[in-house]
């Protein structure tokens, strides 16, 4: 017996156009709120004869500049993502190995100086 197989499947392409039905969903919220903060600063397209559309790039500035202007960082002591400083995934040796050798310097340092601690403690004792 053969599998049938039908023709090969294509990643899906995000439409460039977001209606303006689908565009408050696509920014996470209201279209109360849509309307009001964010649909003044757009560029409308029509879509036939009753249809209004918007790039999907120009809500992605809105969202950035929106995330610059009222963004919070994060809390002290807690790392962020950031996926340019931090590959997925590496699978191999290199992973365990230290990409900074003055990092390694100082924990070396350090581990020293606990040892003497130590050793000077546990003597007096």
């Amino acid at each position: 017996m053969s599998e049938a197989r039908g023709p090969p499947v294509s990643p899906q392409i995000p439409p460039r156009i977001v209606r303006f039905r689908d565009a408050p969903r696509y920014l996470g919220m209201d279209r109360n709120r849509f309307n009001a903060e964010v649909r003044p600063h757009l560029t409308e397209l029509p879509i036939g004869r009753q249809g209004i559309g918007f790039d999907r790039l120009e809500l992605d500035a809105w969202v950035d500049d929106y995330k610059s202007r009222n963004g919070r960082p994060a809390r002290k002591g807690v790392n962020t993502w950031d996926a340019s400083k931090s590959p997925a995934s590496s699978c191999g040796p290199e992973s365990t190995t230290s990409t900074s050798g003055s990092s390694a310097g100082a924990f070396a340092r350090a581990l020293a100086q606990v040892g003497s601690r130590k050793l000077k403690g546990g003597s007096e004792g």
